[in-house]
């Protein structure tokens, strides 16, 4: 799922013409990681509902940020010695014999819930770049 801001590519451009492209990407990427970070926050806390060893709250990384398909992008994803990233796939959509897991959804409603935060990190990026 992603975050769509319209008239933004405008002002992006204009900002990329004064700063410089790598400014632009430094600022960008600031906004990515703290974007991120509250999208983990909110992750963490939806994984709650359904915690039994919490080994799906303590294997959330973030990685990034980096250019994928010409777009610059922060991957959430689970790793670690419990092997949870197994799993994730099951609790988000459940199974035939389980279709209604514990805390079907926690990824859908967690990038839901951040879209509000991603924006305003952006902003205050933006800001902060200015």
């Amino acid at each position: 799922m992603s975050v769509k801001i319209r008239g933004l590519d405008k002002v992006l451009n204009q900002l990329e013409q004064k700063l410089g492209e790598q400014a632009m990407q430094r600022i960008s990427d600031k906004a990515l990681m703290d974007a991120a970070k509250e999208f983990e926050r909110t992750l963490k806390s939806e994984f709650e509902s359904f915690r039994d060893t919490g080994g799906s709250i303590e294997e959330i990384t973030l990685k990034g940020p980096e250019t994928i398909n010409g777009v610059r992008t922060v991957i959430v994803h689970w790793k670690g010695p419990k092997g949870r990233y197994r799993i994730i796939h099951l609790n988000e959509w459940g199974t035939v014999k389980n279709p209604s897991p514990r805390g079907k959804g926690a990824v859908a409603r967690s990038t839901k819930n951040s879209e509000k935060a991603f924006r305003q990190a952006v902003r205050n990026a933006l800001k902060e770049g200015l």
